[in-house]
């Protein structure tokens, strides 16, 4: 290394303020993984798609979801009939069809975003679970309109998000 070099490093050491202190995290903070949705396919229904992704981020702290309409992977479409569903590997990665039918039936379309986030986020549908369930879907009928995932959905996405982005699945899935 080059005098001149290590003569500036040791000056700056020298000059550097005395207690100064360096924050560091603990190791086992878990970093936050961000996803990035865009809702700008259903305009029908941006405020439900909105607020379905901030009941996920009240819910868990290992993945947060984040609108953008631009690189986003995940993004909403709106469809006029064949059932809501999702086209995903289950890891932040997805494609989201929110069926305007649907509502127009009476199921709630913030429950509904909700629900097909979760898929994007690695969980299955249970849809003889009860209504507390987000992810029994329309197995609970068009009065159920929880649109917030159980403790237990909860958990599993922090378990299955821990390590971020760790591929879970490799293929992809068409799950309602």
């Amino acid at each position: 290394m080059d005098v001149r070099v290590i003569g500036r490093i040791a000056a700056l050491a020298l000059a550097a303020p005395v207690g100064l202190a360096i924050a560091v995290a603990p190791a086992s903070a878990a970093a936050v993984t961000t996803l990035y949705y865009s809702s700008s396919g259903a305009p029908d229904y941006l405020a439900q798609i909105d607020q379905g992704a901030a009941n996920w981020n009240a819910a868990v702290t290992d993945v947060k979801l984040v609108k953008r309409n631009t690189s986003a992977t995940i993004k909403f479409h709106e469809i006029h009939s064949g059932g809501s569903y999702t086209n995903t590997n289950g890891h932040g990665r997805g494609d989201i069809y929110l069926d305007t039918s649907q509502v127009a039936e009476g199921f709630d379309p913030t429950r509904i975003a909700a629900h097909e986030l979760g898929h994007n986020l690695g969980l299955p549908d249970h849809y003889t679970g009860p209504c507390t369930e987000l992810m029994s879907g329309h197995g609970p009928g068009t009065a159920c309109k929880n649109a917030k995932p159980s403790a237990a959905e909860a958990a599993k996405v922090q378990s299955l998000w821990v390590n971020g982005f760790a591929v879970t699945r490799a293929e992809s899935r068409n799950v309602a």
